[in-house]
């Protein structure tokens, strides 16, 4: 009788261990807590595509605590990444994000939110397709909720194309596999900066050989020339002319002609944006810091005209490692004639 009761309680210790181990990567979501010397810390859930870049974008927002990368918003308990990645779980790749209100509202989070991936896409970013790419805000109460449509009322004036970005309330968030946390870091990659900064020239230093008035610039450039080139608008991902051009010859401002890129020099970097890997010159093109948006990112301007190219990312392909994402709308493409 002894041994048989003895065997019990090791099965019941077995199987409590077993159901805490499972649960172990279940994160709470609906409370919010004290992190170290009292601050009050509150939680968002966003999802926005690949969820290693989104982490690192939201990681650089000042205010933001920690951010943990993971799946939610589906049916199967204790996914795996290979289970997510089979499109049969109704999960989607996400990122818990825990922040001080007193530094960054939850409001300023959502700006983010809509200013890193394209919301339009239904259950795609870039080359990543299928529901565990899709766009979605998981709200943790109601507030966040009210926040949230309004939110995203306010960002559809942006966009030509309807929003699809699901707002639901938040379920069971399961920490990803640990080699997918801050998997930026861990591999060198800044998809918000690059590591050369010191190369970029402060503001108050560019000088530009070609200088307009707005009004000038209203008068020689389209509307959705002067949007991106002087004001830093944005085209939307895989909607230029360029992107996906695959023509010999030499790519110039749209606003001033200056020679800024061969096409030797582009690759498809699945981004949704013409890439290049080294401008035609030094010269051709002046870098500077962007703290915009709540994010820490490397401007790429033209270096005639200070027209506004895109940015530039240290996730390239060698020799130079960098990666010149650029607005089609601030280029034209000349292209290479043979000789008769």
């Amino acid at each position: 009788m002894s041994k048989t009761i003895l065997m019990l309680i090791v099965i019941i210790i077995a199987l409590l261990s077993l159901y805490s181990c499972k649960q172990e990567n279940i994160i709470p979501i609906d409370e919010n807590k004290q992190a170290n010397g009292g601050i009050k810390v509150e939680k968002a859930i966003f999802a926005a595509g690949c969820f290693w870049g989104i982490e690192s974008a939201f990681r650089k927002v000042n205010g933001v605590t920690n951010a943990t990368v993971g799946y939610t918003g589906g049916y199967t308990k204790n996914p795996t990444y290979k289970d997510v990645c089979s499109g049969r779980t109704g999960h989607a790749e996400a990122v818990l994000v825990e922040f001080d209100p007193a530094l960054v509202s939850y409001e300023q989070l959502l700006d983010v939110f809509w200013k890193i991936h394209d919301p339009t896409t239904m259950n795609r970013q870039g080359p990543d397709i299928g529901e565990q790419y899709r766009s979605a805000i998981f709200y943790n109460n109601e507030k966040q909720r009210i926040s949230a449509i309004a939110s995203k009322n306010k960002a559809q004036e942006r966009f030509d194309r309807e929003i699809v970005t699901e707002i639901t309330p938040a379920s069971e968030f399961y920490k990803a596999e640990e080699y997918h946390q801050r998997y930026y870091e861990k591999h060198g990659l800044y998809g918000c900066s690059i590591s050369n900064e010191e190369k970029s020239m402060k503001k108050e230093d560019l000088k530009f050989e070609i200088t307009k008035t707005d009004e000038e610039w209203k008068q020689i450039l389209t509307p959705e020339q002067y949007n991106i080139l002087r004001k830093k608008g944005t085209e939307m991902a895989f909607s230029g002319k360029y992107y996906k051009n695959e023509e010999k010859g030499l790519y110039v401002c749209s606003a001033c002609g200056n020679e800024l890129f061969y096409s030797d020099a582009k690759f498809d970097s699945g981004s949704g944006w013409p890439s290049f890997w080294k401008p035609v010159s030094d010269k051709s093109v002046v870098t500077k810091p962007d703290n915009s948006h709540f994010m820490q990112r490397t401007e790429v301007l033209c270096g005639k005209c200070g027209g506004h190219l895109g940015h530039v990312f240290d996730d390239g392909p060698k020799p130079t490692g960098l990666r010149y994402c650029i607005n089609s709308v601030s280029l034209d493409f000349k292209k290479e004639t043979s000789n008769p």
